[in-house]
């Protein structure tokens, strides 16, 4: 059976949705689990949390939890990722606050942006070793990483490490299942195709029984009915006539169209939720502290598949029975209006030969000039990250769309300076 570590463990709630999956189906339901957190508090609730999920599911499943990461990785075939450096205290806060100091607002901040710019160069250093690790002890596994920014990530372990990766998110089949939704049609009737890059990735085909849905979208934006939460996608649709594949409350923060000091009108007309993330993640701590009193006082434990791709992936290879899933991986010969090496999200083909990525050939030009804005910070924040060049920290914020619509260029080496500084020891030294 096959052994899959889980890195970054104590995000119990996705840890549990995760082993579900995984153990969900007969032909992986004897897996050796590996849990792995720097958090041994934190890590001994998600090890009672997966034997609770093996138990529900009846899965004889081998379980160890070890705060030693070269242990918990040896021999792997699969490593899961879904660590957060820094957490919300002291780093997320600061990627938030420092920057309302200069009047840049935001709304999750972990992809793209300021707030992304600094999280890739908190996260970078610690996959590189991470992959290291994976490199002496299971040189040979598949690595699923769903930490963001994920582009940003995914590009430079590409760049500097030997170990296959795969970087998965549910933005294209959960908005793909909103859209069915909207329509009024099931989610499993849709047939779709989506590339970009993550966050940014757009729906070419959205059809049903042959019909292309997307006019029946444009009717939704035009009659002014998109749903209240969704006003930014549908507003971007009438724009570029095609639907992006990420939420609203993201979208606003990769563009420069949205969110304006000046302009306090633009976020109440598109709903654009400022400050989201924080409010998300006060929340899920208070959440969590029930929950886990909860279950760790014997309380019911449902388990309910996800729509995440690892179990997918996993059952695939092991099985070799084909599927496809939508995974972020270097371009090459994939989309050949993006540059070669960056991070695209294309549909993948997965059975016993691995992760297969889809050819999609040339994107329309406009959506392929809008993502090339993203790539832009993408590749600069990855470049100052490999090298250590505080110059190229700079360039990626001077070339964000949102940062460059709201301050000036004295303004955006001030900010940049204010964050490393505020980040201390979290961001490695630049020069």
């Amino acid at each position: 059976m096959a052994k899959v570590t889980f890195i970054g463990a104590g995000s119990t709630v996705f840890a549990r949705n995760l082993l579900g999956d995984i153990l969900g189906h007969e032909e992986l339901a004897g897996s050796e689990i590996a849990l792995f957190d720097i958090d041994a508090e934190r890590l001994a609730t998600s090890e009672l949390v997966a034997r609770r999920v093996a138990e529900t599911l009846g899965a004889p499943a081998r379980i160890t939890a070890t705060t030693d990461r070269r242990a918990a990785l040896a021999d792997a075939d699969y490593a899961i990722n879904m660590i957060q450096v820094g957490g919300y205290e002291p780093c997320t806060v600061t990627d938030f606050e420092v920057p309302k100091d200069f009047g840049l607002r935001q709304t999750i901040a972990d992809t793209l942006g300021i707030g992304g710019i600094m999280r890739g160069l908190r996260t970078i250093p610690v996959l590189l070793d991470l992959c290291a690790d994976m490199a002496d002890v299971c040189p040979d596994v598949w690595f699923l990483n769903y930490t963001n920014p994920m582009a940003i990530n995914c590009r430079a372990i590409t760049r500097a490490s030997a170990i296959r990766t795969v970087g998965l998110c549910h933005s294209v089949q959960g908005t793909a299942f909103e859209l069915s939704r909207d329509l009024g049609i099931p989610y499993r009737e849709i047939d779709y195709l989506a590339a970009g890059i993550n966050h940014m990735a757009f729906y070419l085909r959205f059809a049903h029984e042959g019909e292309d849905l997307t006019p029946r979208l444009l009717e939704i934006a035009e009659s002014g009915a998109a749903p209240e939460g969704n006003r930014v996608r549908y507003e971007v649709l009438r724009r570029f006539g095609y639907f992006v594949t990420e939420s609203s409350e993201h979208f606003a923060e990769y563009v420069p169209w949205f969110i304006k000091r000046d302009r306090p009108d633009l976020v109440e007309r598109f709903n654009v939720p400022l400050d989201e993330y924080p409010r998300r993640c006060v929340a899920q701590i208070e959440g969590w502290e029930a929950e886990r009193d909860r279950l760790e006082g014997g309380g019911p434990l449902e388990v309910v598949p996800s729509h995440e791709y690892a179990a997918t992936i996993i059952r695939s290879i092991e099985t070799g029975k084909p599927r496809v899933i939508y995974g972020n991986v270097p371009n090459d010969g994939l989309i050949d209006n993006l540059p070669p090496g960056c991070t695209v999200e294309v549909p993948c083909l997965v059975d016993a030969n691995g992760v297969q990525p889809t050819r999609i050939g040339s994107l329309p030009l406009q959506l392929a000039a809008l993502i090339q804005t993203n790539v832009n910070v993408q590749e600069l924040t990855v470049e100052a990250a490999l090298t250590g060049r505080r110059d190229h920290v700079y360039h990626a914020a001077m070339l964000d769309p949102h940062t460059a619509a709201e301050l000036d260029l004295d303004q955006i080496h001030a900010l940049v300076d204010a964050l490393i500084d505020a980040h201390g020891e979290w961001i490695p030294e630049l020069h």
